[in-house]
């Protein structure tokens, strides 16, 4: 997910010089110069109740950098959620014991955030919480036992432990499972909505573009709570909820064609050789820790 440079203000830019167009409407510093609280569509419930709770357990999962506030709900057949995104505004300035807003000049004397704790999403041993029926539930969830008479299979090395590949903050290891796309409920008419939205810190919130007339797409950094104690392997795989369903939610083997969306570094990048065969062995065999690319 490479940095998005454009509409970005060089720091030494007076702030009259600024494109109006390029700031928020604020008439004072606010939450909002370090987060900012919007709807989200999780899911479309196409198919039935159930049909949204794998995106819903894949999108609550990342609470890197996500509070979400609310119990999901139903309208017209769409899952939605209230949530807050912990992305300061990038006009933002602190030194020392003062904030400043760039755009406008405002001051005011600098108050720290509260620390934004990630919510668990591992409760120890096989409990987790996930989205089941529409409703976030902690449930135990098993990995199922060799199936009797199985031949043994020998376990092979993760590929993408070790693997240079890094989110656009250049943190490396598990890049696919630290970013993520995100619908913002926004219509044509919420112009100091759609503003504060543009006006997130790059590349923490990214690529802000409309969806249609009520809605925007943005990429965000926001890790996954189901990663495990190394950091890449995912705590869900090879785990079944209660009805038999695969406890991992189907978008994290949701492999891109071509790799024209992985991320510098991943050891999926096309390539030639005896790595590309291990690869696609362990592709075919389900046992890497995620796949869905931000």
């Amino acid at each position: 997910m490479p940095l998005a440079r454009l509409g970005q203000v060089s720091s030494v830019m007076p702030a009259a010089l600024l494109p109006i167009d390029t700031r928020p409407p604020c008439r004072s510093m606010g939450s909002q110069c370090h987060g900012l609280r919007v709807i989200l569509r999780v899911a479309t419930l196409d198919a039935g109740p159930r049909s949204g709770d794998h995106e819903a357990t894949w999108l609550m999962g990342h609470t890197g950098r996500i509070t979400f506030l609310s119990d999901l709900w139903v309208d017209d057949d769409d899952l939605y959620v209230s949530a807050e995104l912990h992305i300061p505004c990038r006009f933002l300035r602190e030194e020392g014991s003062t904030a400043e807003c760039g755009a406008y000049g405002y001051t005011r004397e600098a108050a720290e955030p509260l620390p934004h704790v990630p919510a668990s999403r591992r409760l120890g041993g096989d409990r987790f919480r996930i989205v089941e029926r529409g409703r976030l539930a902690s449930r135990v969830l098993r990995v199922p036992p060799p199936p009797p008479r199985s031949l043994p299979v020998r376990m092979e090395t993760n590929p993408c432990v070790g693997a240079p590949c890094r989110t656009a903050d250049n943190q490396r290891g598990a890049a696919c499972c630290r970013d993520l796309q995100i619908e913002i409920m926004c219509t044509t008419r919420e112009r100091r909505l759609e503003s504060l939205i543009r006006a997130r810190k790059s590349p923490y919130l990214c690529k802000v573009g409309r969806e249609g007339k009520y809605s925007l797409n943005a990429e965000m950094i926001s890790a996954c709570g189901f990663l495990g104690d190394d950091g890449v392997s995912c705590a869900l795989h090879g785990r079944a909820r209660a009805d038999g369903r695969s406890a991992k939610p189907d978008l994290c083997s949701d492999w891109p064609e071509g790799g024209e969306t992985l991320h510098p570094g991943c050891v999926f990048a096309p390539r030639t050789g005896q790595l590309l065969q291990n690869v696609q062995q362990f592709r075919s065999s389900g046992v890497l820790p995620s796949g869905r690319v931000g």
